[in-house]
Parts: structure tokens; sequence; C-alpha cells
């Protein structure tokens, strides 16, 4: 008899992307059969949020999506995608506003556009009592000066795709975020500082992801020829944080899975 494979959830996968176009179906059973029983999709632009919203659709009870505006797109903003936005996370299947933030590492929209968006996306969680699925990049204190005025009106925030240093790190846990670890810990050029702190990080406040199809983890082999990130590598990456954190791989995707499921109001298949 085989084993039970421990069960997984992605908490950030952009299964919308045109990469995923050809074999999206075939992707998503992959991951279902290495145990990635459960993935959010993540909406980061009106176009993206609606189909994270069709795919959460198609696979009730396997796929949610959250509903925001990247800071990438914050130049987009106008009365018109705040409704829309509005309309969309309200729709069954969306478990999170977001994703939403600051990026001054690009800075494809200007700061004060991307402060407009998030603050208003901010809003929109707090009126209709949703999670934030949260991104920052070189923007830390700007990124707490807008958020701590609403993390007693949101129930619960990630900083998804954590990749700072603990000094950052305490700033997040300190407020009580959740803490979303990529394949980015596979990198042992990038990822060295964070393999340093990402065993501090309280079990009841880690979730896993794969912000897929980006961050193929630079330890997989063979890497595969497309060079595209897939959820079914979550358990690559799962095992990866585990070695980090002290602990067996199959006491880390109870945790992490236990939190997801908290965190996103998502329940068990």
């Amino acid at each position: 008899m085989t084993a039970k494979l421990p069960e997984l959830i992605d908490i950030g996968a952009n299964l919308t992307h045109d990469s995923f176009d050809r074999d999206r179906a075939q992707v998503i059973d992959a991951a279902m059969n290495v145990g990635v029983r459960q993935l959010v999709v993540t909406g980061a632009s009106i176009t993206g949020s609606h189909a994270a919203c069709e795919l959460a659709t198609k696979y009730p009870g396997t796929l949610y999506a959250t509903a925001g505006i990247h800071p990438h797109h914050a130049k987009d903003w106008s009365t018109d995608t705040e409704a829309a936005l509005h309309d969309i996370a309200r729709q069954d299947g969306v478990v999170a506003a977001g994703e939403c933030g600051l990026d001054y590492f690009r800075n494809f929209s200007s700061p004060a556009q991307q402060h407009h968006a998030f603050e208003r996306q901010l809003e929109m969680a707090a009126a209709l009592n949703l999670p934030v699925f949260l991104h920052q990049r070189d923007a830390l204190d700007d990124f707490l000066a807008i958020l701590d005025p609403f993390l007693d009106h949101i129930p619960r925030a990630v900083a998804h795709c954590f990749t700072d240093a603990r000094q950052e790190l305490y700033k997040l846990l300190d407020r009580d975020l959740y803490i979303g670890i990529t394949g980015w810990i596979c990198d042992e050029r990038r990822g060295h500082h964070l393999r340093d702190v990402v065993g501090e990080i309280p079990a009841h406040r880690l979730m896993v992801e794969t912000d897929a199809p980006y961050l193929l983890p630079r330890d997989l082999t063979p890497q595969p020829k497309s060079r595209r990130n897939e959820p079914k590598y979550l358990p690559h990456i799962a095992t990866e944080i585990a070695r980090h954190c002290d602990q067996s791989f199959v006491e880390l995707a109870h945790s992490t899975t236990a939190n997801a499921r908290e965190f996103f109001a998502i329940p068990t298949p």
C-alpha cells in the first residue's frame, strides 16, 4: 500500500500566468499527485483577479483566489478599478485581498500611486473582513506606516514571499503577521541569510508557497528546460524549509497546512 503523502497548501501561485495557458489542468493535476491538495491563486490586477476567481470557481475546494492590484499596477488605479475589485473580492472562492503593497525596487508605479492603491485595498479588506496578501520590496518603513493603522481592522495579514533579513522579519512578527516562504530559500547565493532566520519564525506563523511560475528553486535537479516554476515543486521547497527549521518534512507540512486553512478560512477537502 502506498503511504499517504503529507498535505501541503501553496498559498501563492500565479496560475493565471500565460505560461500555463497550454497545460494548466495538467499543472494542477501534477501538484495534486505530490500532495499539494489546495492552492491559492494570486490576483495582481483586475484581469488577473477576475481570472483567478474564475479558476477558483472551476476547481471548487481545490483552488481559491485573492483579489488585488500589485504595486506594479498601482498606476492603473481608478474609481472603476476600485469598484471592479470590490465586486471580485465578494465572489465565492476569493479568500483574501491582495496581492497589494509597495515595491520600490522596480517603481513601475510611482510611490504616491502605490501608497494610494495600497491604502484603498486595506480599506477594502477591512470593509469585507478579508485577510490580506501583502507584497513589500525595498519599502519596509513606508509599508509599515501605511499598514499599521489597519492592523486592528483586518482579520489577518501575510508577508508573501519574504526574502529579507532578521531585523525586517521581527518587525513583521511583532505585528503578528504570517510569513510566506518560497523557493528563494533554495538559492545558496541570494537565500543564504533566509536560511539563517527561517527557523526563528514561530510555527503558527509560517506558510509555504511557490510564487509559480517565478522563483524556480535553484537547487532543483534536473532543472526543467522551460525554467518555469510549478506548484508540484512545493514539497521540494518545504523540505528545504523544514531542514533549516530543524523539523521533519511531515511536521512542517502539518503546521503550514493548518496555518493556511486557518488564515484563508479554507475547509479541509
